[in-house]
């Protein structure tokens, strides 16, 4: 699988860039197993270096990400300025994208190697398999190391990417939307919604990441026993407990100030310790109900993580175990139904992640 992962990539590089040559395809195999950490080994001079290529790499409509293997994708500089997204957002992606699991990344770039070298033979690259042997041996003769792309490759393709983590390609339509946000005093704020096990929380640290935001989940907002009445739980969303939120954390989330409010831990069905929301230019509430129409119109951005019926419970049951499973079935998930078809929420959503 991840041979043929590879294969198709390496095939795909060849077609994209016919200027490829046995020194560019050792670089790309040693980017799609060890990614970029040596390069990160100062975070002020990779910020300091990739803000300068930034700056001289003229816009251009090409594809943002270029995958080369199934853990690492190249982000092409100049499609990033096409779509107006900041550098910053970049580096934060690129830095933490940086791996340092070189143990495991070693024997990999030899079976990358070990496949270039099938592709050559066949015919599949713009270099014969004579030409990818001789430059190989010499260049395993000096032991594993990074390489720069061979002249004729910058010379014709213009190279100006960094190499990040596959991961983060989900990111991009969000990205898009919130760089159209205008400027403003104060935090911008995110709300990520959507069905269990879509994958809320991911997105929301992913994107805690790239926008160093603070993030407030709505699992700290569980309705606590003695207000689990029959007519609560009747209610769209009346499983959150939304009057603590607006009181606690709704007036104080687009303020440049810090806050705090109580933590309601669920496995202990009791209040917890007192969470501190320091100041910062970005805020993600994430969570079931995070959108609950008892906060208003709070948000910059609605996100609805959504995933078919099959497939969440496909998750549910590998998070939680086949018992909890059964409750998601037969209780949560049909609360959270309701909600979303009582409030719209996936037709109201500014981005829908499936």
């Amino acid at each position: 699988m991840r041979g043929a992962t590879f294969t198709g990539c390496l095939k795909r590089q060849a077609k994209l860039h016919p200027s490829l040559t046995a020194q560019d395809a050792v670089k790309l195999c040693y980017q799609a197993a060890f990614g970029a950490e040596h390069l990160l080994t100062d975070p002020g001079q990779a910020r300091a270096t990739l803000l300068a290529e930034f700056e001289r790499t003229p816009p251009r409509r090409v594809a943002v990400f270029e995958p080369i293997s199934v853990t690492y994708s190249r982000c092409n500089l100049a499609a990033w300025k096409e779509r107006e997204l900041p550098p910053e957002w970049l580096f934060q992606i690129f830095w933490h994208s940086a791996s340092g699991k070189r143990e495991k990344a070693e024997p990999l770039f030899i079976d990358y190697l070990q496949i270039v070298t099938a592709c050559a033979e066949k015919g599949m690259l713009p270099f014969d398999s004579v030409e990818w042997q001789r430059y190989v041996d010499g260049y395993l003769a000096g032991g594993v190391r990074p390489v720069h792309h061979s002249e004729a490759y910058r010379r014709r393709e213009e190279p100006a990417y960094r190499i990040v983590k596959r991961e983060y390609e989900e990111l991009l339509p969000v990205l898009e939307r919130l760089a159209a946000i205008p400027e403003r005093t104060g935090p911008k704020v995110i709300a990520i919604d959507g069905r269990a096990a879509a994958g809320k929380t991911t997105l929301a640290n992913l994107l805690a990441q790239v926008l160093e935001a603070e993030i407030i989940r709505m699992d700290d907002f569980f309705l606590p026993a003695e207000l689990r009445t029959t007519e609560r739980l009747a209610q769209s969303g009346g499983n959150i407990h939304y009057e603590r939120f607006g009181a606690e954390v709704l007036p104080h989330l687009k303020k440049n100030e810090s806050f705090a409010y109580r933590r309601f831990d669920c496995g202990i069905m009791d209040y917890a310790e007192t969470r501190l929301v320091p100041n910062s230019s970005w805020r993600i509430v994430e969570g079931s109900y995070s959108c609950h129409p008892a906060f208003g119109d709070y948000m910059d951005c609605r996100i609805f993580c959504d995933v078919a019926a099959d497939e969440q419970m496909k998750r549910i049951i590998k998070r939680n175990g086949p018992e909890m499973a059964a409750v998601f079935a037969t209780r949560w998930i049909p609360m959270e139904e309701q909600y979303f078809k009582t409030e719209r929420l996936k037709e109201l959503a500014d981005v829908i992640i499936e």
